[in-house]
């Protein structure tokens, strides 16, 4: 584990509202931290990449 976001570069989608977005960012060997971009301070969540990737998967179905 990262002890710091320091370490980490993260990104929102071009799809986000300034008032309600999540920021990710690529962990090596596939993993993906993922934080509220209104409290980035707050720290992040680890997700395996085969958890990321379940996650997208439901988000595009709706």
């Amino acid at each position: 584990m990262y002890s710091s976001t320091d370490q980490l570069v993260f990104r929102k989608s071009s799809y986000s509202n300034p008032n309600n977005c999540v920021e990710v960012a690529d962990v090596p060997g596939g993993d993906a931290a993922v934080r509220d971009s209104q409290n980035p301070d707050d720290g992040y969540f680890l997700l395996t990449g085969r958890e990321w990737g379940a996650l997208l998967g439901a988000v595009r179905r709706g």
